[in-house]
């Protein structure tokens, strides 16, 4: 499957919003990844629709939206009109079939994320239901944390699901990617690598995304 490096917005300088998304737009992001916190789902609180709509108007690249909220069905409709995709959490206090349901019927990829204490038994309920599988290879909150290892044997099974599925959705990973952790979680079956720090700290980013991919 194609690989997608997508920035993540959590690490560039709020302050140059504008300028450091079109900066990376240029510099050959595929798409641009928005996490959404609410202080409940994950400590932290982050931004929401109005910041996600003001991202919108500094690229026309896809953008991601992960919903690290716990009540994403309350907030979705929010959402639909600037994302491309959505993605929700299996731990979220929602029902996560009607919503992802909801996020299709809107006409926007629907993706379900999973932290890292989570099994990747939980997605089988739900695996003709998304078109992205995000798995967290960090605790949720917070960037610039290392990468953990033991979430590559998730990276696998998840691959193995969807090939015994026949299905095709794409595997994100997010947490702690740089180019060595990327190769590895490429080498597992992802194809999507969300990187903030690594990307938007890079003195080059359009070398940093090029090794990355």
């Amino acid at each position: 499957m194609k690989t997608i490096i997508a920035p993540s917005i959590l690490a560039c300088d709020f302050a140059r919003l504008g300028e450091e998304v079109a900066s990376v737009t240029r510099a050959g992001a595929d798409w641009i990844h928005c996490d959404v916190m609410d202080g409940h789902l994950v400590d932290n609180i982050s931004f929401g629709s109005a910041f996600v709509e003001a991202v919108a108007h500094h690229t026309n690249q896809p953008l991601d939206v992960h919903l690290m909220i716990s009540q994403p069905d309350r907030y979705l409709e929010r959402y639909l009109p600037v994302a491309n995709s959505v993605d929700i959490h299996v731990e979220a206090e929602a029902d996560v079939a009607e919503t992802l349901r909801r996020i299709r019927a809107g006409g926007r990829k629907a993706g379900l994320a999973l932290n890292p204490g989570t099994s990747i038994d939980s997605i089988e309920p739900y695996l003709d239901q998304f078109d992205i599988l995000l798995i967290m290879t960090v605790e949720p909150g917070f960037g610039g944390q290392p990468f953990i290892e033991a979430m590559l044997p998730k990276i696998r099974r998840a691959t193995q699901l969807r090939t015994k599925a026949g299905l095709s959705f794409d595997i994100t990973v997010d947490g702690g990617i740089k180019v060595a952790t990327a190769r590895q979680c490429q080498e597992a079956g992802a194809n999507v690598m969300v990187a903030g720090t690594s990307v938007f700290r890079a003195t080059d980013r359009r070398a940093e995304i090029a090794a990355l991919r």
